[in-house]
């Protein structure tokens, strides 16, 4: 009696908010009410409604939160996820809303797959993403198979992002959220076809203030919660010390070089240094210099003029494609026109894949600046351009001629 107490004082509050977003929750689930769906909640604000929306909906709603780490000051740090209080909150959350709740321990998966493959990235002189890295593995890959083994035939997850079944396509296509400033099509390019199958989102017509306003009528106590920022796993924002910890050899000394070959100076561990920076290089000789290159092999970090970060192709790996076409191999070859995105601050920009020695390559049509390896290049379709048609890790760049 006190659950139906508790569930009945959850749900008893309607409002044309609430009521819309049920409504937009059913949509983008697309399935019967009643049936098993799995939440994945992280203890945020965003992962929370998604939850409460769907039992609200009629679902038979499983919440699921990963514990993905457990070190030193990361764990009570604001702003952090998935360790901690973080947790706790996921847990009264689902008890809240009335329903069952499991904690996952991935926290050697998560060392391993993410955090040590960050850690790589910078000693091979790359700027990794370990939030689509996650996505890619822990979240889109392991957990979507504990939901399979739970019986539900979907899962769903608070990201700002949409999937659509427009086109007249038995296939999903994944798509930008309705909220520019939310949308986070960036992180997911790397879903699978086969993933987007089992996955809903059903935040992803919805802005943040609504989500929060809906959190508050729902009576949850994470409706005022901070957002998640920076690296969770990173005390402080302060990368170096995970990276010094796990692998040390990137705080080795090495040379400051100009791309006409001077020694400049020395640096103190190329993990230190990304493409573009300019603050912290600790040399001075008069015009502004910026990192243009990174060789991991020489421990030389390269600088040069502003120019010099302007780039007109790159190459690409561990891409996938969600287009029409078979693989990203096979847009290539085909000379696919695509929007290419490089950062996720940035808006795309049109260019086209070639396919030179079995490799996809993006040219540019213009010159793009700063365009650094271990960054994903996400690629959009020029018709259609909330469409995401899928991407891969930026390998190598080619600088424009200057």
């Amino acid at each position: 009696m006190a659950a139906m107490d508790a569930d009945t004082a959850l749900f008893a509050p309607d409002t044309s908010a609430l009521d819309r977003a049920v409504e937009q929750a059913r949509e983008a689930v697309g399935l019967p009410v009643g049936t098993r769906i799995v939440a994945a909640m992280s203890g945020g604000v965003d992962s929370t409604v998604t939850a409460a929306l769907l039992a609200k909906a009629g679902y038979d709603v499983v919440g699921v939160t990963l514990q993905l780490y457990d070190h030193g000051a990361a764990i009570s740090r604001k702003g952090a996820c998935c360790a901690g209080q973080d947790i706790l909150d996921a847990r009264m959350a689902a008890e809240r809303i009335g329903i069952p709740h499991y904690v996952l321990d991935y926290e050697s998966r998560f060392k391993e797959q993410v955090i040590e493959d960050f850690a790589d990235a910078y000693l091979r002189g790359e700027t990794p993403i370990p939030c689509v890295r996650c996505n890619q593995t822990v979240k889109f890959r392991d957990l979507l198979d504990v939901a399979r083994d739970l019986g539900a035939e979907a899962m769903a997850t608070g990201h700002y992002v949409q999937r659509s079944m427009a086109g007249g396509g038995n296939r999903p296509q994944l798509r930008r959220a309705a909220d520019p400033a939310k949308d986070q099509s960036y992180f997911l390019f790397a879903t699978t076809a086969e993933q987007l199958d089992f996955l809903r989102f059903p935040l992803g017509g919805m802005d943040k203030p609504t989500v929060r306003q809906v959190a508050a009528e729902l009576g949850l106590a994470i409706a005022d919660k901070p957002d998640s920022q920076d690296i969770c796993f990173v005390p402080e924002g302060k990368y170096t010390t995970v990276i010094d910890r796990i692998r040390p050899q990137g705080a080795l000394p090495g040379d400051m070089v100009h791309l006409d070959g001077r020694v400049l100076g020395r640096h103190e561990g190329v993990t230190r240094y990304t493409i573009g920076q300019r603050r912290g290089l600790n040399i001075a000789v008069g015009d502004p210099l910026f990192v243009v290159r990174i060789d991991a092999d020489k421990r030389q970090v390269i600088v040069g003029p502003r120019e010099a970060l302007l780039t007109r192709a790159l190459s690409l790996k561990e891409g996938n494609w969600l287009g029409i076409e078979d693989s990203l191999e096979a847009a290539a070859a085909a000379g696919a026109p695509v929007l290419a995105r490089v950062r996720s601050t940035r808006e795309p920009v049109p260019g086209r894949l070639v396919l030179e020695q079995g490799e996809p390559r993006l040219v540019f049509d213009g010159l793009e600046e700063g365009v650094a390896p271990g960054q994903a290049c996400v690629l959009y379709d020029p018709a259609d351009p909330e469409r995401v048609l899928g991407g891969g890790f930026i390998a190598a760049t080619e600088r424009a001629a200057t």
